[in-house]
């Protein structure tokens, strides 16, 4: 019988320093042999096969694995489900446990399940950890232990319970002498796993310090270079939270808020499931939407006639990425103005954002549609000409997006706002019964 093992599981925390459950896996003593599963039951609904978010996990296992190598250890990457790639491992080595990060999603909790039933029968524990949040599910709760639905107190209570025990990184470092040692073992390439390059644009890997600190003046601005750029970094886990919380704490209030709202979105999906599929706020549900499919098709190209919406769609579809003020304002039109479903745009941002993460995109919309908790209400509709001469007055960003806007081969506006807003509140008021 070979010697015991301990399996690590990357997924969404592709890091080898402050990893929580990597520092559990390996402060056990036993070898621990870390691996990447390429999941096909994600993989295979993914009908671009140029997916840049797909290239971005590729390049940072290939990051984790030179690291592993040269500690005399390797990653070892699967392609299949779960399930499939756990019944190979236990045939090839002697597995001890299997170590984790928690994942909050829905399908994360239910493959999470079935894999920890199959590693029970062969009697391996499989053990999970809070890492890619501060506080989860019900740790930030009001007085009555219920979860908040509303981000002011909930941010008030949040920041109130944090102190250091809470930011504290986990030195993993301390214990890599005990990854498994092993010659190293080739990765999969992108074409291997069905997939061709599509490389990302460059993001960067730490937080820009200057730009922490005039985070609250520049944020709103898209066509400056005023955000952090580390969503993505924060959706995969290159980068901790406990390290950029720190750094957000002690340069920058709405920089932290931000994050707190990341970790507010989080919690209401592990404790309200139901907004997934449907509106948080259920009786938004009866909202008697458009739908137009061809208008659905202008908004999702950057054809709407309307310079603002049009820049963001652009920028999107070209680099996977979209400011934030910006995804607020395409997300009011496309709820308000055309009355299209807030799932159509929802869908459509999951399969486009390089930083997708369902806690958060579905926040988002709910937010815009109102529908949400602590939404914007259903009356407020964004003006994309005022939040035009608001956010982009010089009109540079419209400018990059979109060169054609001041020519006559401009697109027309596919809808008249002011009579879009009338429609619209006419509309809530007959799906809400008000």
């Amino acid at each position: 019988m070979p010697l015991p093992i301990v399996i690590f599981w990357f997924r969404r925390d592709l890091r080898l320093l402050d990893n929580a459950g990597l520092y559990h896996a390996l402060k056990t003593g036993t070898s621990v042999l870390p691996i990447f599963i390429y999941d096909t039951d994600i993989l295979d609904k993914l009908e671009e096969k140029k997916d840049k978010r797909v290239h971005f996990i590729h390049d940072a296992i290939a990051g984790i694995q030179e690291k592993l190598v040269g500690l005399g250890s390797t990653l070892q990457v699967l392609h299949g489900t779960p399930i499939e790639s756990f019944k190979r491992l236990t045939e090839e080595y002697n597995i001890a446990a299997v170590f984790t990060n928690h994942d909050y999603e829905p399908s994360a909790i239910k493959r999470d399940k079935d894999v920890a039933s199959f590693l029970n029968s062969k009697g391996i524990p499989l053990h999970t950890f809070k890492d890619q949040v501060i506080f989860e599910q019900k740790e930030v709760v009001k007085d009555n232990n219920e979860p908040y639905t509303v981000y002011t107190p909930y941010s008030r209570k949040w920041k109130e319970k944090l102190n250091n025990f809470y930011l504290k990184q986990y030195p993993t470092q301390k214990y890599f002498t005990n990854f498994y040692k092993q010659a190293p073992k080739r990765l999969p390439s992108l074409t291997d796993i069905g997939f061709q390059s599509s490389p990302p644009d460059v993001v960067p890997t730490t937080l820009d310090e200057d730009i922490a600190k005039h985070y609250d003046k520049t944020r709103d601005f898209p066509a400056i270079h005023g955000t952090t750029k580390l969503s993505v970094h924060l959706r995969f886990g290159t980068v901790s939270i406990r390290h950029l919380a720190t750094q957000a704490k002690e340069l920058n209030a709405t920089l932290l808020n931000e994050l707190i709202w990341r970790d507010f979105y989080q919690m209401i999906l592990s404790n309200f499931p139901h907004v997934v599929n449907g509106a948080f706020k259920k009786e938004y549900d009866n909202i008697p939407w458009r739908n137009n499919e061809k208008e659905f098709e202008l908004w999702c190209t950057g054809q709407t006639g309307y310079p603002i919406i049009d820049a963001g769609m652009r920028q999107l579809n070209e680099t996977g990425f979209m400011h934030n003020r910006v995804r607020m304002i395409v997300a009011s039109f496309l709820t308000k103005d055309l009355l299209i479903d807030w799932r159509w745009g929802e869908a459509y941002f999951a399969e486009k954002l390089l930083d997708y993460d369902l806690a958060a995109n579905n926040g988002g919309w709910q937010w815009a549609a109102g529908s949400g908790c602590d939404a914007a209400p259903y009356f407020r509709v964004f003006n994309p000409y005022l939040q035009t001469q608001k956010f982009d007055p010089e009109l540079k960003y419209i400018r990059h997006w979109v060169p054609e806007y001041e020519q006559l081969t401009y697109a027309r506006p596919v809808v008249d706002h002011g009579m879009a807003r009338e429609r619209c509140l006419k509309a809530y008021k007959v799906g809400l019964n008000k």
